[in-house]
C-alpha cells in the first residue's frame, strides 16, 4: 500500500502477517471514506434527491467529512458554523432535546427488559412450590430460563427481517407489544407447563428488542456521546432490575396465591408505555439511508442535530458508506452476510470482539444474582421476606453503580472498564462463596449472612460500571452498517444462549459443586475474561460508527502484541516502580488509528 492510500476496510482481505498502513498518511481524510469531490458530486447528489435548496450546506458538509480535524480552518465555514463544530467537543451533551426524548424511549424500553428479568426472582421462591416443581432442578432451570432459550434460537434471528419491514420503531413496538402481553399471560397460569410456554414468548419480545434498541440509539447520536447514550440500555436495564425486585418486596405479602401472579404481571406497564412514546420519535436516520428515503434521513438528522450543517454533513457520510457497502452488498442473502461475519476480516474481528464482552456479561456470574439470589440469601440463613429484601438490595446497587459509567465509558474508554472491573468481579465472587464455609451451627449465623451479603453486594458494585453496559454498547457499534442487525443479532444470542445455560445449570452446579464451588466457578471465567480482553477487544470509543472500519482492520495479532506489551509496561511502572519510557500510542487522536512503532511490534 502506498502512503497516503486508503483502503476499504469492507473489501479488504488483508492478513494478519500484512495490515494496512494508516499512520502516517499524508492526505487527511476520513478513515474509509474516498474523496467525496473526486467520486460522488454533491450537485449531483442534491439534485437526485431533490436537496438543491441547501446544496451549499452539503458541500460543506462534505468538506467536514473530509478532513474533521482541521474543518474549523476551513475557509467556506462561517464564524457560526465553525463555533458550532466546536461545540461539539466542548458541549457535547448541548443536543436537541427529540435526540434526549429518544433516549428517555430507549431508556423505557431497557427497563421492561429488566423487570421481566428480575420479577422472577422472587416469583419462582413461591410458584416452584405452588406448581410442585421446586425439587426437579431441571423443570426449575427450564421455566426459569425460558425465556433466554427463546431469545437464543428465535427471538434474536427475528430481528433482522423485523428491521427489514418494519423498521427501528416498528421493532420496537413490536417487541414491547409481544412483552404486555406475556406479562398477563404468566400471571395467570395455572400449570408450569402453561408458565413455560407463557415465558417462552415473552422471549420472543426480549430478542428482537435487545438488537434493536442499542442500534437505534447508535444510529441516532452523535459520536461524542454515542456511547453514553447507547449505555444507557444497561444502565436502565439494570433500573428495571430494580423495579423487578421492587416489586417482589411489594407483593410478597398478598395472599390468595395472588402475590406471584401480581409480581409477574407487574411488567405489564412499561412496554405499554414504550408503545405509547416509540412512534413520536424520528426513525433513524441510517435505516432510512438504506431505504433510499434520503429527504426524510436529512428530516430526521436535523431533528437530532444542534444544526443543518451537522445534519447534511452526517447524512452525507453516512449515504457514501451506505451506497460503498450497498455495491459490496448486492445480490446477498442472510446467510451470505451472516457468513461475512467470519469470513472477511474486518468483521471477523468485531465479531470476537463482540462475542467475548457478550458471552462475558453472562459468565461473570451476574445473572446468578439477578435470578437465583432469593434462594441463594436463604441458603446462607435469611428467611423469605429478609432474602426478598436483601434481594432488592442488588438490585438498587446494580442501577446506582450503573450511573459512573454514563461519564466514563466515552472518556476512560469500553475497554479500560473492563479491564479495571474484571479483577474486582473475580475477588466477590470468591468471597461469597467461600464465605458459606462458616458454619452457621458452629458461630453465629449472622457472620455467614453478613459475608455472603457483602460479597454479592460489593460484586454489583463492580459489576455496573464495567460488564453491565460496556457489551450491548460495544456490539451495536462494532459491526458495519450492511451486516449490523445480523451482527447484533449474533451478539445477542451468544448472550442470550449462554443465559439461558447459565440460569438452567445452576441449580444442578450449586447441589454438585456447593455454593463454594459454584461462585468460584464463575469468579475463574472473570479471570479468563479479563486475558480475553486485553488481547482481543480493541478500544471503540469517540470514533464514528464509520471511522470503526479502520480500528478493526488492525490485525488481531498485531493487536494482540501491542496489548501484552503494554500489559508488561504497566506492570514494570506500576508495580516494581521502574521509570520507563512510554510505549509509542497505539490509537492517536479521535478520529486516527496510528501504526504501532517499530518498538511495539518488533
Amino acid at each position: 500500500m502506498k502512503e497516503g492510500e486508503i483502503v476499504d476496510p469492507v473489501q479488504s482481505n488483508d492478513k494478519d502477517d500484512n495490515p494496512p498502513s494508516y499512520a502516517h498518511a499524508e492526505k487527511k481524510e476520513t478513515p474509509g471514506l474516498p474523496d467525496i469531490e473526486g467520486t460522488r458530486n454533491v450537485g449531483e447528489f442534491c439534485r437526485k434527491f431533490d436537496l438543491m435548496d441547501d446544496v451549499e450546506t452539503f458541500k460543506k458538509g462534505a468538506l467536514i467529512s473530509q478532513n474533521p480535524e482541521s474543518a474549523t480552518m476551513l475557509p467556506e465555514l462561517s464564524e457560526v458554523e465553525r463555533e458550532s463544530l466546536v461545540r461539539e467537543h466542548t458541549h457535547k451533551w448541548h443536543q436537541p432535546w427529540q435526540l434526549y426524548f429518544l433516549a428517555i424511549m430507549c431508556s423505557l424500553a431497557a427497563a421492561v427488559q429488566g423487570m421481566d428479568e428480575t420479577v422472577n426472582n422472587g416469583a419462582q421462591a413461591i410458584y416452584l412450590k405452588r406448581l410442585g416443581i421446586e425439587n426437579s432442578d431441571n423443570l426449575t432451570g427450564l421455566v426459569v430460563g425460558a425465556p433466554y432459550l427463546a431469545c437464543a434460537i428465535l427471538g434474536c434471528w427475528l430481528t433482522e427481517p423485523l428491521n427489514r419491514y418494519f423498521a427501528r420503531r416498528g421493532t420496537i413496538f413490536i417487541s414491547c407489544f409481544i412483552a404486555a402481553v406475556a406479562s398477563v399471560w404468566e400471571g395467570v397460569c395455572n400449570s408450569w407447563v402453561n408458565l413455560f410456554l407463557a415465558r417462552f414468548v415473552l422471549g420472543l419480545g426480549i430478542g428482537s428488542k435487545s438488537s434493536t434498541v442499542p442500534v437505534y440509539a447508535a444510529e441516532c447520536s452523535p459520536a461524542p456521546i454515542r456511547g453514553a447514550l447507547v449505555m444507557m440500555w444497561q444502565m436502565w436495564t439494570a433500573f428495571g432490575i430494580m423495579l423487578g425486585n421492587i416489586m417482589g418486596v411489594a407483593f410478597m405479602n398478598v395472599g390468595n396465591d395472588l402475590n406471584w401472579r401480581l409480581m409477574l404481571g407487574s411488567t405489564v406497564v412499561l412496554p405499554l408505555v414504550v408503545c405509547a412514546q416509540v412512534y413520536i420519535c424520528p426513525e433513524s436516520p441510517r435505516w432510512l439511508i438504506q431505504h433510499n428515503k434520503i429527504q426524510k434521513a436529512y428530516t430526521n438528522f436535523k431533528i437530532l442535530r444542534p444544526t443543518e450543517l451537522q445534519a447534511a454533513r452526517d447524512l452525507y457520510y453516512a449515504y457514501v458508506g451506505v451506497e460503498l457497502e450497498r455495491q459490496i452488498n448486492k445480490g446477498k442473502n442472510f446467510f451470505t452476510m451472516f457468513m461475512e461475519l467470519f469470513t472477511i476480516p474486518r468483521n471477523r474481528r468485531a465479531t470476537l470482539a463482540s462475542w467475548i464482552v457478550m458471552f462475558m456479561q453472562q459468565f461473570c456470574g451476574v445473572n446468578v444474582i439477578a435470578y437465583y439470589s432469593t434462594t441463594i440469601f436463604q441458603e446462607s440463613g435469611y428467611g423469605l421476606s429478609n432474602a426478598l429484601l436483601a434481594s432488592m438490595g442488588t438490585g438498587i446497587l446494580n442501577w446506582v453503580f450503573a450511573l459512573p459509567a454514563v461519564f466514563t465509558i466515552d472518556t476512560w474508554g469500553r475497554r479500560n472498564l473492563l479491564l479495571f472491573t474484571f479483577p474486582f468481579l473475580a475477588i466477590f465472587l470468591f468471597w461469597s462463596g467461600f464465605s458459606f464455609w462458616i458454619e452457621p451451627e458452629i458461630t453465629n449465623s449472622k457472620k455467614r449472612v453478613a459475608m455472603v451479603t457483602t460479597g454479592m453486594y460489593l460484586f454489583e458494585v463492580f459489576y455496573s460500571p464495567g460488564e453491565g453496559p460496556v457489551p450491548f454498547t460495544y456490539s451495536a457499534e462494532a459491526f458495519p452498517l450492511h451486516v449490523r442487525e445480523v451482527g447484533m443479532s449474533w451478539a445477542t444470542a451468544t448472550t442470550w444462549c449462554f443465559n439461558f445455560i447459565l440460569s438452567f445449570t445452576w441449580p444442578h452446579l450449586l447441589r454438585s459443586f456447593k455454593p463454594q464451588g459454584a461462585f468460584g466457578w464463575y469468579a475463574a471465567w472473570c479471570v479468563i475474561g479479563w486475558f480475553l480482553v486485553l488481547l482481543f477487544v480493541p478500544e471503540t470509543k469517540a470514533l464514528t460508527l464509520e471511522e470503526l472500519d479502520q480500528v478493526f482492520s488492525v490485525p488481531t495479532r498485531k493487536h494482540a502484541s501491542y496489548q501484552l506489551k503494554n500489559a508488561w509496561w504497566h506492570f514494570r511502572v506500576w508495580v516494581l516502580r521502574r521509570k520507563l519510557e512510554p510505549l509509542p500510542k497505539f490509537y492517536q487522536g479521535a478520529s486516527r488509528l496510528a501504526e504501532v512503532g517499530n518498538t511495539a511490534s518488533e
